[in-house]
């Protein structure tokens, strides 16, 4: 049961951003562990055949599809963690890592920057040894007393481009170890974000990283306090706009709404189309305060480019 071929692998939108959020943050190449659940998922196949056909297609379909579902994730902060440098597992280093439940150990993700997004020899030596030492159940809600095993070769690549680029882009691909051929095949990856089908991933996340080291720096907190005193005096601004506009609505409660239906609502129509009227106008205001501080912004972002690239030509 160990070279069960998975139908897609699922993951969470708040789990994936915190992988490569954590990546990102890392100052070089890291890999860690990839933790998570196997289902095995029937379709339901209803159709207005015979009864013996029905029968057949429920039959053909009773083994169902085996989805990895990613649930949480460990990153060591550096590469080589829990493996030889040929590739063999070391379950010893695993367990020195904290890992309490080697149970929902689903496989390891690999991130490397500016290199191709393809496993390579050392990581397909890891997937094989991984998935040969650690086995996980699957969950199968139609047959709960036939109990299987798979073996954790789930892995996931994260790499940058190799060239530079104006946007910072992450890829990732999701493969999985095929023992029968010593191979790692590609698989889809489904990123689970709404629906109420999906609201336990949000539950089982527990992020299993510590945070990053936090550099403070005199220089910066300098800088920090500058704009905290531009940002106060930005808050009192905003409070006097909504004051004037709270100003403008004074005596329009909800029970005042009840008369703009029936016969007197043409008695108060006028009241609220003056009402929305100097709201507009402040509207227009503000806009137009945005607009001319947006301009401003555009010609000393002009004088500093022009300042820099004098500097550059007195430096040469």
């Amino acid at each position: 049961m160990d070279d069960l071929s998975l139908e897609r692998i699922d993951i969470s939108g708040p789990t994936l951003a915190s992988l490569i959020q954590r990546v990102s943050s890392s100052p070089g190449d890291v890999d860690g562990l990839i933790f998570g659940q196997i289902h095995r998922i029937v379709p339901s196949n209803l159709s207005d055949d015979s009864p013996a056909d029905s029968v057949a297609s429920s039959s053909s379909s009773s083994s169902g599809q085996l989805v990895a579902t990613v649930t949480s994730f460990l990153c060591s902060g550096k590469t080589v963690s829990f493996y030889d440098p040929i590739g063999r597992v070391d379950s010893r280093r695993i367990s020195s890592l904290g890992v309490d439940s080697p149970d929902r150990l689903i496989g390891w993700f690999s991130a490397r920057r500016k290199t191709a997004n393809r496993p390579s020899m050392r990581e397909l030596a890891v997937t094989s040894s991984l998935s040969s030492q650690f086995q996980l159940p699957i969950e199968d809600l139609e047959n709960p007393n036939s109990p299987a095993n798979m073996a954790s070769s789930v892995f996931f690549l994260l790499t940058t481009p190799s060239t530079e680029q104006l946007i910072h882009t992450h890829e990732y691909r999701a493969y999985q170890f095929r023992s029968s051929n010593r191979r790692v095949e590609p698989r889809s990856v489904a990123i689970v974000n709404i629906g109420p089908a999906f609201r336990g991933h949000y539950g089982t996340f527990s992020p299993k990283s510590g945070f990053p080291p936090l550099i403070y720096d005199l220089r910066s907190s300098a800088m920090n306090e500058d704009r905290d005193e531009g940002s106060l005096s930005a808050k009192k601004q905003a409070l006097s706009d909504q004051k004037e506009i709270d100003a403008l609505a004074e005596g329009l409660q909800v029970g005042y709404l009840k008369r703009l239906v029936g016969a007197e609502a043409a008695n108060y129509t006028g009241g609220i189309e003056e009402m929305y009227e100097r709201m507009l106008a402040k509207v227009e205001s503000l806009a137009s305060e945005v607009e001319q501080s947006s301009a401003k912004v555009f010609e000393q972002d002009n004088r500093n480019r022009k300042l820099r690239y004098r500097i550059a030509r007195i430096g040469r």
